[in-house]
This record gives C-alpha cells, sequence and structure tokens, in this order.
C-alpha cells in the first residue's frame, strides 16, 4: 500500500516540487521514497512506499519494466500476481528482479497491455503507468475503487495523485468549492466519483482507465468532457447481466458451500503478506465469518480488534470478545468515549482531505490506530452487506414499496414531502439552495434522500433519472427486479467506490495500515449476483446464505443477530463532548457567511436538535464536516 503523485507538463522540471508532492503522502508510504522524471523532465512520478510484499529494494517504486518502455507508480495489491507471473513466464522470457507484485503488474502491461493487464488482476490499486516510447501517461483504479486517484490541472500541468494533498503543494493551485460536490455530499454524505469538492479536479472513477498525453488541454472544470475520455475496463452492469445469464441452479447446500468456498480464496489471497497481519472484528456475520477462515489457514494466531462505545446501545465489545474467544484470536478492545471523538475530529479533516461524512470515520481511525501497533495488515467484513442483501433498508423499501408503486407518481410525490425513511446510508443534510432545487425536481424532499431516490418517487420507470455522470446507469433486467436487487446495484456501484472504501483507505493509510477488504472479491461478488433471491433474503432477513454458513462454522448465535451496523452515538455526542466545537462551527454558518449554505434551515434543524425536539445528528455531521474542511482549507 503506498501513495502516488504525477505531475505532467513544466512543473516536472521544477526543482523539489515532486519531491513535494510526494511527501505529504508520506502517511500513506512511511517506509520509502522515490521519484522519477524522464529525460526532458516534462513528467515525473513520485512515489512512498509501504512494504507489505517484498521487503527488499527489489520492490522500490517507480518502477521501469525490463524493457525499460514503462515506468509505474503504483498503489494497492495485486493479490493473484503469483498466478499472474506463470501466465507471463509461458508466454515470455522474463527475468524476476525481485517478488513484487509492482514488478508483476508492471510486466504484465509490458506483455499485454495496460487494459489486458488488468482485466487479469485480482486486487485493489490505482496507478499511473507511463509510456516512454508514446509518451502517454495511463491511470487506471481497481474494479470497486479500494484505491483512489485524483486528476485535473493545475495551472498548465496535468496532476493526478492519492490525495487532494499532493495538488495543494503545487503553486499554482487555487482553492475553489464545487457547488454540485457540495450537493452530494448533504444529500449522501460523499462525494462520488468523477466528482471532488474541486471544479475541474476529478476523482477517476472504479474500474476505469484514462490515458492523457502532454499536449491535452481539454477539461478545467467540464465534467462531460472528462467523462468522455474515460474508458471502463471493468463494468459492474456488465458482470451483473452475465450473472443473470447464468444463474445458480444448485441446491441450497451446495450454493453455500461454494459461497463458503469462495470467501474462503479470497481470504487466502488477502492474508499473503511479509508483515503481520490482522483483522477488524464486530462480532457480526461478515468479520465472524473472514476472521474464521483466517483462523483455519493461520499457523500462528490471529489478532484482531474492535471498538467500544461507551452507549451500550451501539456498544458491540461484548459480542466481539465473545466470538475472538471461541476463534481462538488475540483480541484487543478500544474504547470511544465522547471525550477521544472531540480529539479525533481534529484530525478528520486532515485525514479525509476533503469533506467526508459518514460518522464511523471517528471509530475507524481509532481502531486503525491500534491495529497498527501490531499488525501492518487488516482484513475487514466491509462488503459482505452490500454483496449478499444485508441491510435493513433493501429489506424495508420492498416492502414499502410493493405498496407504494400502487399509487400514482403525483400522490407518491406528496409522500415524499411529508417524508418518512426508506432505511439510511447518511440521511441528507440538503442544505443548499441548489441541491433543494434538485430534490424539488426528482420529487424527493424531506428525510432519508437516498432510499426514496431508489423508491423512484419521481414516477420515472427507470432508476436513472438523476442527470448526473456519478449516478449509474442499471443492467436492463434490473429495472422489472425487487427492490432489494437495485439497492444492492447502486451501492456497489455508487456507495461502496466512494463512501465505504473511502472512509476505509483513509483512516487506514493516515497510520500507514493496510486494509484488504475479501467480500470486494469480483468473483465471489459475481457469485452473489448468480444466486437466487431466496438465499440472499428469507423474507425478514438478509445474507441467509452467510448466516447459514456462520452457523455451520459453530457461530449459531452470531448468524441469529440482527444487523447493527457500525452506529455513532453522534445526536448525544453533538449535545455533550462536542457540542462547543459543533457550536462554534455553526454560529458564523448560521449569521450567512457562507453563500452555499441555507443559514436559515441550519439554525432551525440546529435549535431542534440541542433542545432534543428532533435527533438530526447525522444531518448535522454532513454539514459540520463541510464547515470544518473549510476552517481548515478556506471557503
Amino acid at each position: 500500500m503506498c501513495g502516488l503523485a504525477v505531475l505532467m507538463g513544466a512543473g516536472a522540471a521544477v526543482p523539489g516540487l515532486a519531491e513535494r508532492m510526494g511527501g505529504v503522502l508520506a502517511h500513506r508510504g512511511p517506509d520509502a521514497a522515490g521519484v522519477w522524471r524522464n529525460d526532458d523532465c516534462s513528467i515525473a512520478l513520485a512515489h512512498r512506499r509501504l512494504r507489505v510484499v517484498e521487503l527488499s529494494e527489489a520492490g522500490a517504486q517507480p518502477m521501469a519494466s525490463a524493457n525499460g518502455r514503462w515506468v509505474l507508480a503504483f498503489n494497492g495489491e495485486i493479490y493473484n500476481h503469483a498466478s499472474l507471473r506463470k501466465s507471463l513466464e509461458s508466454t515470455a522470457d522474463v527475468r524476476w528482479r525481485g517478488n513484487s507484485d509492482t514488478e508483476t503488474l508492471v510486466e504484465a502491461i509490458a506483455s499485454w497491455g495496460v487494459k489486458d493487464a488488468l482485466q487479469r488482476c485480482n486486487g485493489m490499486f490505482a496507478f499511473a503507468a507511463f509510456d516512454t516510447r508514446s509518451g502517454a501517461l495511463t491511470l487506471a483504479r481497481d474494479r470497486f475503487g479500494e484505491k483512489p486517484l485524483y486528476l485535473g490541472m493545475v495551472g498548465q500541468d496535468w496532476v493526478a495523485g492519492s490525495e487532494l494533498k499532493a495538488f495543494r503543494e503545487h503553486p499554482d493551485w487555487r482553492h475553489v468549492v464545487e457547488p454540485r460536490a457540495l450537493d452530494w455530499l448533504l444529500s449522501f454524505g460523499f462525494i462520488p466519483a468523477p466528482w471532488t469538492i474541486h471544479p475541474g479536479i476529478f476523482k477517476l472513477p472504479a474500474g476505469a482507465m484514462i490515458r492523457i498525453a502532454r499536449a491535452d488541454r481539454l477539461w478545467r472544470p467540464d465534467v462531460d468532457v472528462f467523462m468522455s475520455r474515460v474508458e471502463r475496463w471493468w463494468d459492474l452492469g456488465d458482470m451483473v447481466q452475465r450473472a443473470a445469464q447464468d444463474p445458480w441452479t444448485g441446491s441450497e447446500w451446495e450454493a453455500q458451500a461454494l459461497v463458503g468456498e469462495a470467501l474462503d480464496r479470497a481470504v487466502g489471497l488477502r492474508h499473503q503478506a511479509d508483515v503481520p497481519v490482522g483483522a477488524l472484528l464486530s462480532g457480526g456475520i461478515d468479520s465472524s465469518l473472514i476472521v474464521s477462515s483466517m483462523v483455519r489457514m493461520s499457523a500462528g494466531g490471529v489478532k484482531t480488534f474492535t471498538v467500544a462505545f461507551d452507549e451500550p446501545d451501539v456498544n458491540e465489545e461484548r459480542v466481539a470478545a465473545d466470538t475472538a474467544c471461541r476463534l481462538g484470536t488475540d483480541h484487543t478492545t478500544v474504547h470511544l468515549a465522547g471525550g477521544a471523538a472531540l480529539a479525533s475530529v481534529q484530525r478528520v479533516v486532515d485525514v479525509f482531505d476533503e469533506p467526508f461524512a459518514d460518522v464511523a470515520q471517528l471509530p475507524a481511525l481509532l481502531v486503525a490506530d491500534a491495529a497498527r501497533q501490531s499488525v501492518t495488515v487488516a482484513l475487514t467484513g466491509d462488503g459482505g452487506d452490500e454483496a449478499f442483501h444485508g441491510y435493513q433498508r433493501y429489506l424495508d423499501g420492498e416492502r414499502n414499496w410493493q405498496a407504494l408503486r400502487l399509487f400514482p407518481w403525483q400522490v407518491r410525490r406528496l409522500l415524499a414531502l411529508g417524508g418518512g425513511g426508506m432505511g439510511r446510508i447518511v440521511p441528507p443534510g440538503r442544505v443548499s439552495a441548489a441541491l433543494n432545487r434538485q430534490a424539488s425536481r426528482v420529487g424527493v424532499q424531506g428525510a432519508e434522500a437516498y432510499a426514496q431516490a431508489l423508491l423512484r418517487f419521481s414516477g420515472s420507470e427507470s432508476i436513472n433519472f438523476l442527470d448526473d455522470p456519478a449516478w449509474p446507469r442499471m443492467p436492463g433486467w434490473l429495472s422489472g427486479s425487487g427492490f432489494g436487487a437495485r439497492c444492492r446495484f447502486l451501492d456497489q456501484a455508487l456507495l461502496l467506490p466512494e463512501g465505504i472504501t473511502h472512509k476505509l483507505d483513509r483512516s487506514s493509510m493516515a497510520v500507514g495500515l493496510e486494509l484488504r477488504c475479501p467480500f470486494l472479491d469480483h468473483e465471489l461478488i459475481n457469485l452473489a449476483w448468480r444466486l437466487p433471491s431466496s438465499l440472499l433474503c428469507d423474507g425478514r432477513s438478509g445474507k441467509t446464505v452467510l448466516r447459514n454458513l456462520v452457523a455451520e462454522r459453530g457461530l449459531a448465535d452470531v448468524s441469529q443477530r440482527r444487523k447493527q451496523g457500525f452506529d455513532v452515538p453522534i445526536g448525544a455526542w453533538l449535545r455533550g463532548a462536542l457540542f462547543d466545537w459543533a457550536d462554534s462551527l455553526f454560529r458564523p454558518a448560521m449569521q450567512g457567511d457562507d453563500p452555499l449554505l441555507d443559514a436559515q434551515w441550519l439554525s432551525r434543524v440546529w435549535r431542534q436538535h440541542i433542545s432534543k425536539r428532533a435527533d438530526h445528528g447525522y444531518v448535522l455531521w454532513a454539514t459540520l464536516m463541510y464547515l470544518a474542511w473549510c476552517d481548515r482549507h478556506g471557503r
């Protein structure tokens, strides 16, 4: 796991600039640094290295291919690199210099080309590959966006990097807020690709690649031009469509065994490292299955970590400790009280780099800190809910939609105005006037914009009603499928790449910890899409096949647990330990000092919250993350 930065243009020749851009990413790769420039200094690749596989200098980056044509700066892991090496050896005379997956990848690119190499990889990654023959730069990102990659023009230079911190080192950087990105943040709690908080700077979408020549001068703030240049080397919709054409027809027990084998295979691939490996354990189904697989394949003990809260309603300490005891792991519990949360919020803005509003980012930072004291790599159960129908909102939405679909869209629109929720990711703040207009246009008002949008309150027969490049296009057969299946697809396409994985990447990389997600193995997710709905949901609860599997592994009580989620008592904290901090940020905004925010709306919601007339904790958190970011970087 590492960090990378790219300069393409005159800035590449500026002494020390590429080094500074790489230097601000040192937390991602504290073990080594490297910079490569081509002969005419028209491009510079900077890299920070976290040694995980091949600890010697044979894994140093940026790395050139043996034939000298390609130079690679790579962030991530290629889990199947050993099998890729065998394939390369069968078709080419490759003389390996070491055992790193970076070397495997650069030689695969040199032998097969970028797109073919990408399609053969099982991993999490973002990389910049420079072709010295053509002078073109290719940027690429993994299937589910586990690793970040930003790009755009700063001054007259192309700039790319793992985090926006690197961009701010450029002398021509200008701090401007993109209103549409703020709308996304206040609606859903995260900013999906291709948007970032800055106009003209974009996230490369998951499963995508883009080729840039030095002479290209294309977009500035034009997202449509940017997306016209993006090429999908892997597409979730295509995979889901193919899975529908090849459904699983075996028995329930055969399916359970198949899922168990696929999960063990995914865990086995992600358990490989030349450094200590542990796991995050909540005591829920997903993390328990991951740890059970690790225990069965580990020669030594497995180290596990969990977060505990003072508030009993959200505290999973006891069940996690009990699961750890039965699995025989070396378990550590980290306590996060309101006071500790106040210390953590001071770090959030710098760690997450652009506004991000999943309150679980606070305990994620804390547990990453604790894990890094003992291990360099940790496995996590994230992705299991999105893959195997685990969220309660899937079940609630399906039930509610069966009734709501009988009403004309005008009636559904009126129901939306009064808006009870159908579940949530992050309940919407929608403080900005622009987003209120957007909400009116699609017929979504009041609470729970995300789930209500899924319910198609606009009256459209297609879920693709948002005219925005961030909104995924759904395979045709899904438009007639159940509400839960549409939710899962949207979560995998939209929430996972810039919500879940963004949180995991930033919180872990802040301390040089590598997190790996076996449930995001694309072969395992493909299998989940092939399964009949009866193996994903029994009408009362989701993840049927995983519940049966964890019971088979001796954790029957875990299989019966209702999903709690990594909930955080943010509402109580904002009235208590975090009140002074929050109020100091809200007061100027409530006086109208930010033209992008609705001061009256914010004042009303904050008063309702602190008086306990309502709990707007999640709504307010999204606004706070924006205001804290402004306080740090400017408006």
